[in-house]
């Protein structure tokens, strides 16, 4: 299972300041994308997830400029967030420098010929994400009488050349009975991002056969330690 750090991109900044020797008292504060990216890299970060809030909010790719500032610092796949809702928006996001990007659930669930127009731009590197909290896959407003189930939702994106997706828990912990039945029945990659608070998590995580944890504040604020965490996901 892979550990992938996030990094929260606005204004062309982190969003959280990072600073690697706060425990020593040693090296430099910064919100520079780029250095945290190296940072990680250097620890041997297969991937660094983007989100780009203004983007989110903008619905379009804003932070390109930091997007690329990351690209030019390391060679490793960047995957982006946040104001990706269409084609263009991933042409934008890969002219900036991404390799691969993060679709949100309602801009494809029910629009069969945008998520092939999608697909046709990014092929294997479009991820759709979703929240799988029943309470909030409730609130999502569908246009059928009978909303779908989750997994009916994933069963169907996956028969349309959906690959990849990146569940979100914001800070419930993840749910990895529901997630080792995604893992099992479907043939897709499957990335958890919120709700991890400690390595143990990690290691139920990994069990339920998930792809990928993707960690963010946790890693920035230093609740977990990126080489603990690598470990504990191995």
């Amino acid at each position: 299972m892979q550990v992938i750090p996030s990094l929260d991109l606005r204004a062309g900044r982190s969003r959280l300041v990072f600073w690697p020797g706060a425990s020593t008292g040693t090296g430099t504060p910064t919100d520079r994308p780029e250095r945290i990216a190296r940072h990680f890299v250097e620890l041997g970060a297969p991937v660094i997830h983007l989100v780009d809030l203004d983007g989110a909010a903008a619905g379009r790719p804003v932070n390109t400029a930091a997007i690329g500032d990351v690209a030019r610092a390391v060679a490793t796949p960047l995957q982006v967030a946040g104001g990706i809702d269409g084609p263009e928006q991933i042409e934008l996001a890969f002219a900036a420098g991404a390799t691969r990007v993060v679709l949100p659930l309602l801009a494809v669930a029910e629009e069969p010929e945008r998520l092939a127009a999608c697909l046709r731009v990014a092929g294997d590197w479009l991820a759709v994400g979703l929240d799988p909290r029943p309470e909030r896959f409730a609130e999502a407003r569908w246009k059928t009488a009978r909303p779908p189930t989750l997994e009916e939702l994933v069963a169907r994106l996956v028969a349309a050349g959906v690959h990849r997706f990146v569940l979100s828990h914001g800070g419930a912990e993840p749910d990895t009975a529901l997630l080792a039945r995604l893992t099992t029945a479907y043939d897709a990659g499957f990335m958890v991002a919120g709700g991890v608070t400690d390595l143990a998590v990690l290691a139920r995580l990994r069990d339920a056969g998930v792809a990928a944890v993707i960690l963010g504040e946790a890693l920035l604020a230093g609740a977990i330690d990126y080489t603990a965490a690598v470990a504990a996901a191995a």
